[in-house]
């Protein structure tokens, strides 16, 4: 009898411990505990394309995004002189069915890109500032037969369409270096087409083919042929965004960060820091929608599996910015080239190209390198290469002096890995990744720098897995 009583007492005391813990466990999450079948990490292209796409087959979700807007790569420039808009990030996109029914349910009328990028074309060696005659490349006729010699190339790779799904053996040309690839196949005269459509990939003839054949797609060759591109007629991009964010409303947690995920057999809870304090996110299954490197995922319960795929891939930089007064004229386009360099492409770490837009005095620059580098010198390296340019150029001098309107690190960007790891089977374990701890990923990493591309591979190989139940 005794035993009895003290046995009660014990348990007793441990209930009021139990309740009081976990009454201080719940006041840890000052704003509450959401409910949601999917819990999406990241709110840039792949993950808002989901969270709509999830939300119109009537799950519940809920996106973390740690800026205060939706969005990732676009960035969209409104001039507070003119009211213009303007895209400088994502500009264009492939006309099917997925693109078009995205925007249409938001009512942002697309159209073909028409005049948005003419200008007078030239180019300069951006290291002298010195002008390069165009006589350098190879002529319109050559490039197109190279774009069309190339699409053949493509068409032995159907499998490159949808994500990483490669063949065993992985086809030895797609191990070789995109130089080496050009020479092989006699593609020169598209060298220099692919190197300024599929920017932000460091030295693009250094990479393996397989990444820039996923870039530079069969899609992309066709609108290039066809100038089938579509973009915003509004030229303002990130007003799919914007109406995103309105239509998920409080189930959208921006300017908030995920501080622990923990994965469950039963399902996932997410603790994320926002502005209005702690929230404890309790979900039947998990998006992660971020580039997938480690220092980027420290949040996650990640495996041994996890963490050896994703320890292994390197990445580069890519950077795009809005200079007002560089010293350009009006209606200009000038191109970075090296007449001594293979296909007369310049080295990285650079800048692309100059253009003009449709606000005046306002022009863009896209900066790429294969290592990391400070938004200090990325800047600094902008305005000493413009400075160059208007000083060997003549041009004459303008009041005021250049400066950023507009500047977006975009790291990490393009993810690789060796070639003796593709030929290893790196992306069928990648591949495997997908449902595993109820878990999925998108995003560049699993297609390619393409929000087109994205979005219909999500379509049609991530959703299918959420919405089952």
């Amino acid at each position: 009898m005794a035993f009895g009583s003290v046995a009660w007492t014990v348990c007793l005391l441990v209930l009021i411990v139990c309740r009081e813990t976990q009454a201080a466990g719940d006041t840890e999450y000052d704003s509450g505990i959401i409910t949601s079948d999917v819990c999406i990490i990241g709110g840039g292209s792949g993950g808002t394309y989901s969270a709509i796409r999830l939300r119109q087959h009537g799950k519940r979700v809920t996106v973390v995004e740690k800026e205060a807007i939706l969005g990732g790569h676009v960035n969209t420039y409104t001039d507070p002189v003119t009211g213009l808009t303007l895209d400088y990030g994502v500009i264009i996109f492939d006309n099917i069915s997925v693109v078009t029914n995205y925007f249409n349910y938001f009512d942002v009328p697309l159209g073909p890109i028409g005049d948005l990028f003419v200008s007078t074309q030239l180019f300069a060696d951006f290291t002298t500032g010195e002008a390069v005659s165009a006589s350098i490349f190879p002529s319109g006729n050559t490039t197109g037969a190279a774009l069309l010699a190339y699409n053949d190339q493509l068409s032995k790779y159907p499998f490159l369409i949808n994500g990483y799904n490669l063949p065993f053996p992985v086809p030895a040309d797609l191990l070789i270096t995109w130089g080496d690839f050009l020479k092989k196949y006699q593609l020169e005269g598209l060298a220099y087409t692919a190197f300024t459509f599929i920017q932000g990939v460091g030295n693009i003839l250094a990479q393996p083919t397989l990444y820039i054949m996923k870039y530079f797609a069969q899609s992309t060759v066709q609108n290039i042929l066809t100038n089938g591109f579509l973009t915003t007629v509004r030229h303002n991009n990130h007003e799919l965004y914007d109406k995103a964010l309105v239509e998920l409303g409080s189930n959208a947690l921006v300017s908030s960060n995920v501080t622990r995920i923990v994965r469950n057999y039963d399902g996932v809870e997410v603790t994320v820091s926002t502005p209005s304090g702690t929230k404890l996110i309790k979900a039947s299954k998990l998006l992660i929608a971020i580039q997938p490197k480690l220092e980027s995922l420290s949040f996650l319960d990640l495996d041994v599996e996890e963490q050896s795929l994703f320890g292994q891939f390197n990445n580069s930089y890519y950077w795009d910015a809005l200079i007002r007064n560089p010293g350009f004229p009006a209606n200009i386009s000038i191109s970075n080239v090296d007449p001594s360099a293979p296909f007369a492409l310049p080295p990285m770490p650079g800048i692309y190209g100059i253009d003009s837009t449709t606000i005046p005095d306002i022009y863009t620059a896209y900066y790429s390198s294969p290592y990391a580098l400070s938004e200090e010198y990325v800047k600094a390296d902008i305005l000493a290469t413009t400075a160059r340019i208007v000083k060997a150029a003549g041009y004459p001098p303008v009041n005021g002096t250049p400066e950023f309107v507009g500047f977006n690190d975009h790291r990490p960007f393009e993810l690789t890995v060796s070639t003796d790891a593709i030929r290893d089977g790196f992306y069928d374990r990648l591949n495997d990744l997908q449902g595993k701890q109820r878990t999925w990923w998108t995003g560049a990493t699993w297609q390619a720098h393409d929000s087109s591309l994205i979005w219909n591979w999500t379509e049609y190989n991530i959703l299918p897995g959420l919405l089952a139940n």
